[in-house]
């Protein structure tokens, strides 16, 4: 940055005390190696198995995959951090961090979306669901998703690159994020945190009660069914709420409430960008007999090689 702006910005640490800073990065190391590896597991288990060749696997397979992507964009750098001492963070690199995390975050909400439209397809229109959920339509749904993210993620950047930053360079969170960002520009921020507000804040929790009622109106639609399948239709849909709310819970909480400071912020950050997306996955796959079963097969298939 030119002009007298700041070349770098000091992150705050997750806590002032050594030893639960140690604690966290030991936990981080330990959730990595054992959470890490199972949801490249089930990615290649959708991949090999073509027994999971429904749509819905191939959903959970992207969701994994940017769920993955997404936990790699501010633990590495925590790690570095907590093992070194040093808690900058250069402008680049912030403004890095925060494309990725919404760029991510907004892709996996549309795909969210688009697991919803699926499920609604498969259990109001049963008929009609080969036919409307073909293979071209999920890559289109897929790629759809990540446009969107894209769109979302870089209309943040385009708008922040212009700010001048002259002032403090201490960021009030261990990541960098739209709002600690704006709240250190030297310049009067109030149209922009508005457009920033219903960017993130207003347009997630739209996006959630649109998920909520959809969702609600397919387990009544399951409930007042045929039984046939009831029980593995419900099933689904309740996974799919548990992922909406681990999903969209620390969300709203963050971005509702933006440029203002609140106690729980740091923790309900860190489990937003680092313990929820690698456990979405895993929740759906503890509550799928079949991808279960497909996992066992192919890990008893590399045993036997």
């Amino acid at each position: 940055m030119d002009s007298g702006n700041h070349t770098e910005f000091i992150l705050e640490e997750l806590s002032e005390i050594r030893e639960l800073q140690f604690l966290f990065c030991v936990f981080l190391l330990t959730f990595y190696i054992f959470i890490f590896p199972g949801n490249i597991l089930i990615i290649v288990t959708i991949l090999k198995d073509p027994q999971l060749g429904a749509p819905m696997f191939f959903f959970l397979a992207n969701l994994a995959l940017m769920d993955i992507c997404y936990s790699c964009v501010t633990p590495p750098k925590m790690i570095v951090n907590l093992f070194s001492g040093c808690q900058t963070i250069s402008y680049q690199g912030c403004l890095t961090q925060l494309f990725f995390i919404h760029f991510l975050g907004g892709a996996e909400i549309n795909l969210l979306i688009s697991m919803a439209v699926d499920r609604y397809v498969a259990i109001c229109h049963p008929l009609h669901y080969v036919t409307v959920i073909t293979k071209p339509a999920c890559w289109a749904l897929v790629v759809g998703s990540w446009a969107g993210g894209f769109t979302h993620s870089i209309s943040q950047v385009i708008l922040i690159l212009p700010l001048p930053f002259c002032g403090p360079n201490k960021l009030k969170n261990f990541f960098c994020d739209i709002t600690q960002i704006i709240s250190l520009a030297c310049t009067n921020t109030y149209s922009l945190e508005f457009v920033m507000f219903i960017n993130s804040g207003l347009v997630t929790v739209g996006c959630f009660i649109l998920l909520l009622i959809s969702y609600g109106a397919l387990l009544i639609k399951v409930r007042t069914g045929a039984s046939q399948g009831k029980s593995k239709a419900s099933s689904t849909c309740i996974t799919h709420i548990i992922i909406v709310f681990i999903m969209f819970g620390p969300a709203i909480y963050l971005y509702c409430h933006p440029f203002h400071d609140f106690p729980f912020d740091k923790m309900v950050g860190f489990l937003h960008t680092v313990v929820f997306p690698l456990m979405n996955p895993m929740i759906y796959t503890l509550r799928n007999k079949e991808i279960k079963v497909a996992m066992w097969r192919l890990l008893k298939n590399c045993s036997v090689w």
